[in-house]
């Protein structure tokens, strides 16, 4: 009986530890929404910033936009409480565009806080839209940032995948781009909704949710194992305590 005591506890135990991973959220990073668009395109970017620190506020958010892939046209959409400096940058190559030549992009943003009290709170996140297009025709574009906290501290969100394709601790908010040719209605909604403009917003939306209701799933199924261990344990204490006397 001492035996199944102790297995009883060990499974409850461990059931416990299950449910607190299942239930405590994964490391938050600056992310770009939508995760994928069209090359070509224009696309409504969504830069989300979560605080990761318990005593400090971030108020400096900075982005970097590639110079060796330009994008032609950004504009940033104004966030309550924010002041967005745009940067632009002479290209060392000109694009050549309907209107002439472009010899200068936009190559970097950032957003202040105007108040402590509209900083990122602990707890807490926010996101900056930016509008941007046409996109250049490469793989990917990675968004290197810059998390600056109250405290003086900055976060560097600027390491892309290594090549086996594991994530690195501060990895860059990264875009994937695909041609336009291999963009099918049914295979590509992402690319077209991140090129449309609002439907990147519902797509990153549906995403969320996806994973939403897959880590209140694990919880549930975690809180359902923990119950039954722990029926298990009270049945064998009562056992116990009945057991015959000599």
């Amino acid at each position: 009986m001492r035996k199944v005591l102790a297995r009883s506890g060990a499974i409850a135990a461990g059931v416990l530890a299950t449910v607190v991973l299942v239930a405590s959220p994964a490391s938050a990073h600056v992310t770009v929404n939508p995760k994928e668009a069209t090359q070509g395109g224009y696309s409504k970017l969504t830069f989300r910033v979560p605080n990761e620190k318990d005593s400090a506020a971030t108020t400096q958010v900075e982005v970097n936009l590639p110079q060796d892939a330009p994008i032609t046209s950004v504009s940033v959409k104004p966030v309550n409480g924010w002041t967005a400096e745009v940067t632009k940058s002479k290209l060392d190559k000109p694009i050549k565009t309907g209107d002439g030549e472009l010899t200068q992009a936009v190559t970097k943003i950032v957003w202040k806080a105007d108040t402590p009290a509209a900083a990122i709170q602990p707890g807490q996140f926010q996101e900056f839209d930016v509008s941007a297009g046409p996109l250049p025709k490469v793989d990917k574009i990675v968004f290197k940032a810059l998390q600056t906290y109250s405290d003086g501290d900055v976060v560097r969100w600027i390491e892309e995948p290594a090549a086996d394709g594991k994530e690195p601790a501060h990895p860059a908010p990264t875009l994937k781009l695909v041609a336009q040719s291999s963009t099918s209605t049914a295979g590509g909604g992402a690319a077209n909704a991140g090129a449309n403009g609002n439907g990147g917003k519902d797509a990153s939306a549906a995403e969320d949710g996806a994973a939403d209701s897959r880590a209140t799933l694990g919880v549930g199924l975690g809180i359902a194992a923990l119950v039954v261990a722990i029926a298990g344990l009270v049945l064998a204490g009562l056992a116990w305590r009945r057991r015959p006397t000599a």
